[in-house]
């Protein structure tokens, strides 16, 4: 299995003290103090990443961050010491210097994403850009207990692990709610009650002797959702190279704590315009349909979790008074009816109910988009997009109603892409 990695940001999945007070101060605007130095990094990667293999010029990336070209030069070059960063090729000229474009290397490091279901286990290996390399699936009996779940991650995570390949950033896993994802504990999942208490990131990180990030299964699918999102809209090299101009080569020279003209530009000004600086939706929540029901809430560029983590308990909402009751201890909630309907094969009825609880949600949070995944959407996604669309179209009070469409990723797609998030100076 491969360690925490040697140089650069490889091995720091969740940062040092001084990272981490670097995201508190201006996660998503360069800082030109050289104790952010991290912190820039993360903002010229995210930049990156986002452009895809086309690539950007140092210029386009010193106005995104509002950092000097001077201090761009001595980031990428950093970058690029450490592997991170590589040239993308060469504009076409404007009548003087060629220009140089950068992009992301995403095969320089890797993570790992694992998926811990009631009754199954998947492992993904990703690359920088969130692409799956290895993958890896089995059952899991929830009900046995933590220790057996514990067992089958690490059997896992060597499964899709290449001990002669990258170095891994770390491990995400994604599990049933309720937890604690900043303390990385178990609470008392609808169901299985020894789960309660239980230090699951803690053990993991002793038994791989890697970072590990935990949270719940819907907010790994709203982050896989946004991932997918971004690698779909990655532009296509010609058109990028037009729009990039590159600076001067011997700016290296400079000092990077110089302060940019431009620092009042910000990230917020990239693709999307939502502070996250690849892209991506805006506002969207992840609905996963499995062996329960949840929901992934991204607001802002980001995952949603609310103060005790405990947001998108989507399935617990009431929608029929005195119905049939539901193991959370209320009764007509939406989990309890719609899996009622696909234990009978009534996937459409299942669809629809679905559809009425997500509606109650757009009212709420007015999304841009309504993302669907898990088993059940899986196995009539044309059904769920198609009753759960309808619904939100029957609503009048807006005429601008959501997207709605399938996530085009897993959850443990989505866990992987947390591991990465630090990387990239955003939340895990």
């Amino acid at each position: 299995m491969s360690g925490h990695g040697g140089s650069g940001h490889g091995g720091s999945g969740h940062g040092t003290g001084g990272r981490k007070d670097a995201y508190a101060y201006g996660r998503r605007n360069g800082v030109n103090l050289p104790a952010l130095r991290g912190h820039n990094d993360a903002l010229v990667l995210d930049l990156l990443r986002g452009a895809g293999p086309a690539g950007l010029g140092r210029t386009e990336l010193a106005a995104r961050t509002g950092l000097t070209p001077q201090a761009v030069s001595k980031i990428t070059a950093r970058l690029g010491a450490d592997g991170l960063v590589a040239e993308a090729g060469r504009a076409a000229s404007t009548g003087g210097k060629p220009r140089t474009l950068l992009r992301l290397v995403p095969d320089v490091r890797h993570a790992v994403g694992v998926h811990l279901d009631r009754d199954e286990l998947r492992a993904v290996r990703v690359d920088l850009a969130g692409r799956v390399v290895a993958e890896s699936e089995g059952p899991l009996d929830f009900r046995a207990g933590p220790e057996e779940a514990v067992e089958a991650v690490v059997r896992a995570v060597a499964r899709v692990a290449d001990p002669s390949g990258p170095p891994l950033l770390g491990v995400g896993v994604a599990a049933p709610g309720p937890l604690d994802h900043r303390v990385g504990v178990m609470g008392r999942v609808t169901g299985f009650p020894s789960w309660k208490g239980f230090p699951l990131r803690g053990v993991l990180e002793g038994r791989l002797g890697l970072p590990v990030l935990l949270d719940k299964d819907t907010n790994a699918g709203a982050a896989a959702a946004a991932g997918a999102w971004l690698r779909a809209t990655w532009p296509d090299a010609d058109a990028e190279a037009d729009i990039n101009a590159d600076a001067d080569a011997d700016a290296d020279s400079e000092v990077e704590a110089d302060v940019g003209a431009g620092s009042g530009t910000g990230v917020g000004a990239g693709p999307g315009g939502d502070g996250h600086a690849g892209g991506g939706p805006r506002t969207c929540v992840y609905l996963h349909v499995g062996t329960g029901l949840g929901a992934g809430l991204w607001l802002g560029g980001g995952v949603y979790r609310g103060v005790r983590s405990a947001a998108g308990e989507f399935g617990h909402q009431v929608l029929l008074l005195d119905g049939p009751p539901c193991r959370c201890g209320a009764r007509g909630c939406v989990e309890v009816l719609c899996l009622e309907a696909v234990n009978r094969g009534d996937l459409a009825g299942a669809a629809r109910i679905v559809g009425e609880a997500a509606a109650n949600l757009v009212a709420l949070l007015d999304v841009d988009r309504v993302l669907l995944g898990g088993r059940v959407v899986a196995a009539a996604p044309d059904v769920f997009v198609a009753r759960v669309g309808a619904v939100l179209a029957a609503r009048r009070l807006d005429p601008a109603r959501p997207v709605v469409a399938l996530a085009g990723a897993g959850v443990a797609e989505g866990a992987a892409e947390m591991a990465l998030a630090p990387l990239f100076g955003h939340a895990g």
